[in-house]
């Protein structure tokens, strides 16, 4: 068992839209306000909830995926940022049993919190009950006995009278404390768009949403109460350090878009490629006219290229440059919205098109519903540096976009798998290019980034060698 175990806490919900992510960032900037070094964590796939985490804290957030990662390994890419922390604040994901299926607990909230013997705090929106919230409260104490289920939050309530029904009705029947009561106030609603939550990075407003909301909530909390749950943790789970061992010296140099259209990147993912002798350097699709000197690799993350469509198809320099760069053999991967960006053209959710880069023929266009969301494994039907035939992968798929006009010769790389049966096609590869709607965590998936960095070192290799014939 690890000598030091981090104060901790889950925060957990009933169901989705109950305000995880609302008290989560706000809990974190009280704390951070008075003077604690806050380390936020995000259970499952999602890309903009730790960005209000990061802005609130002032710590980058870290996703805990325990269908993408196993759990060895999430308890050392837990541990390895808690150790340095006063507090780590993980925000769960839906409801806090939902996982992998009705009687499979992978991938829930729950879960996560079992694997990292963390206190649990669990989230209720009681606007539309009374005594109610009694029996609800009772059922998700006696669901999973394994689970250290520490306190209630309640949301949205109505008044002194109504929190005291509440609170007694909660109190009664579970004999755990109700440890806050967050006010029912039309202001505190976080602005969303497709995808879900506006990327808090994009613009002051959403700072001055947490500065004009911190104080209802710091009112309403029992922050002494919380802090106590946290340091009272038990002891953290052994775990073999398997991810981040020996340091290799910096070796190659990958550029990753890095802008307003593209910034979903774990970034333990960051973290591990660094970690393995990638110097990593930003790069604008949307603002530079070339792409970085002197590089072996390329990686274009998600994000929402569809909103920025028009300042992609004016910027033709840096289209030209990744398809010239493609052209030559240069490793390049394409995630989700670094897909689209690879694409010939992209169509808008008003249906005007735009040209992209032109590595893959065809076009991306957005629809006006979800397309593909959830887990999958994915199944290699042909090889590239991602992968060789008959590998298997695990990862993520959620996207309101599906690709046209692609031409009959076109042969997919991934056959994606659920439930043991074959729903979906993604992949295209051209030379050393690899793109697909598949999000993958590479603390799940280390051959994918040995696979990545080798052919980033064998195109240096074949670099020098060219300049000396």
């Amino acid at each position: 068992m690890p000598a030091f175990s981090p104060p901790r806490l889950t925060i957990g919900a009933v169901t989705s839209g109950t305000g995880k992510t609302l008290f989560t960032t706000l809990l974190g900037r009280i704390l951070t306000s008075r003077g604690y070094s806050v380390q936020p964590f995000k259970s499952g796939p999602d890309y903009i909830d730790p960005s209000y985490h990061t802005v609130a804290c002032g710590n980058i957030s870290r996703n805990l995926d325990t269908r993408l990662i196993g759990e060895n390994q999430v308890r050392e890419l837990f541990y390895r940022q808690a150790e340095h922390a006063d507090i780590s604040l993980i925000e769960g994901v839906m409801g806090l049993f939902d996982g992998a299926g009705g009687i499979d607990e992978r991938g829930s909230t729950a879960h996560l919190a079992k694997i990292l013997a963390s206190p649990t705090i669990l989230l209720i929106d009681v606007g539309s009950m009374a005594r109610s919230a009694g029996a609800i409260a009772l059922g998700f104490q006696e669901f999973d006995p394994g689970l250290n289920l520490a306190g209630f939050i309640l949301n949205k309530v109505a008044g002194p009278g109504h929190e005291e029904m509440v609170r007694s009705a909660i109190e009664a029947r579970t004999g755990i404390p109700v440890l806050g009561a967050v006010p029912k106030d039309k202001e505190l609603v976080m602005p969303e768009r497709h995808l879900g939550l506006v990327p808090a990075w994009e613009g002051d407003k959403i700072r001055a949403f947490l500065d004009r909301n911190t104080e209802k909530v710091t009112s309403a909390l029992d922050m002494d109460a919380l802090l106590s749950i946290a340091r009272s943790a038990p002891g953290f789970p052994d775990f073999k350090k398997t991810l981040f061992t020996e340091k290799r010296k910096k070796d190659i140099r990958i550029a990753y878009a890095l802008d307003k259209a593209f910034h979903f990147y774990y970034q333990d993912n960051l973290d591990l490629l660094e970690n393995q002798g990638a110097e990593l350097v930003p790069f604008s699709p949307l603002n530079d006219s070339t792409l970085p000197r002197d590089i072996q690799g390329v990686y274009l993350g998600g994000g929402y290229p569809e909103l920025s469509a028009e300042r992609l198809a004016d910027n033709g320099s840096m289209r030209s440059e990744i398809r010239d760069a493609a052209g030559k053999g240069l490793p390049i991967w394409g995630e989700c919205g670094g897909l689209m960006y690879l694409m010939e053209e992209l169509a808008d959710f008003g249906g005007k098109t735009y040209p992209m880069a032109g590595v893959f023929p065809g076009r991306v266009v957005m629809k006006k519903g979800l397309k593909a969301l959830g887990y999958y494994e994915g199944v290699f039907k042909a090889g590239s540096w991602m992968g060789n035939k008959g590998d298997t992968i695990m990862g993520h798929v959620f996207h309101w976009s599906q690709l046209e006009n692609l031409p009959e010769q076109t042969s997919f790389q991934l056959e994606l798998v659920k439930d043991s049966r074959p729903v979906l096609t993604d992949g295209l590869s051209f030379r050393n290019t690899w793109a697909g709607y598949l999000h993958v965590h590479l603390a799940g998936c280390e051959r994918v980034m040995h696979n990545f960095l080798s052919s980033c070192r064998e195109y240096k290799k074949n670099e020098r060698r060219s300049v000396h014939l």
